[in-house]
Parts: structure tokens; C-alpha cells; sequence
């Protein structure tokens, strides 16, 4: 797997599959056994669904501050956007 990724501004859509997978990698996040497109990528505060559409990433997450009353958000990032600030974004959480 390449371990170089492309520099932060760098858009998504200018990654490679690999490099877009070692990114996530070193986010934290795990690749779906049964669907190699979805990473699950859990924090203490929350947990995340990614989802490596053919036209964006789609996120959802799930925030775990009260079993009972768990929050659901989505947004979806489009490969234009730079790696830079959809990690922002992704670490910013719900």
C-alpha cells in the first residue's frame, strides 16, 4: 500500500484508491470486510460510516455521548474538495 500521500491541499479526486485507503488507515478507520467501499471508524465521542461513493464520500455518523438517544448526521464531501479540509471536517465529527 503507498504510504506517501499527496500534499494536505491536494483534492481527493488527485489520490489513488491506495493512497485514499492509507489515508483512512492512518485516520483510524477500518475497511468493511463484506464491503470493501465502507470504513467504520470509531472515537470515544463518536462513530462514523464512511462510504467511497463513485462521485463523493458520504459520512455518517452516529454520536455516542447517550446509548439511549443516540444522533444520527450525514454530509457527503466531494472528491474536489482537498484532503486537507474534508479531514477537518471528518474530525470535527457530528
Amino acid at each position: 500500500m503507498m504510504s506517501n500521500l499527496p500534499p494536505p491541499k491536494t483534492p481527493l479526486n488527485q489520490h489513488s484508491l491506495g493512497s485514499l485507503e492509507f489515508w483512512l488507515i492512518s485516520l483510524g478507520a477500518e475497511k468493511s470486510i463484506e464491503n470493501p467501499c465502507l470504513w467504520n471508524w470509531i472515537t470515544p465521542n463518536w462513530s462514523a460510516q464512511i462510504h467511497l461513493k463513485q462521485n463523493e464520500i458520504m459520512v455518517v455518523w452516529t454520536g455516542n455521548h447517550n446509548k439511549e438517544e443516540q444522533k444520527h448526521s450525514q454530509f457527503s464531501f466531494p472528491y474536489g474538495l482537498s484532503r486537507q479540509d474534508v479531514e477537518a471536517a471528518l474530525q470535527h465529527g457530528p
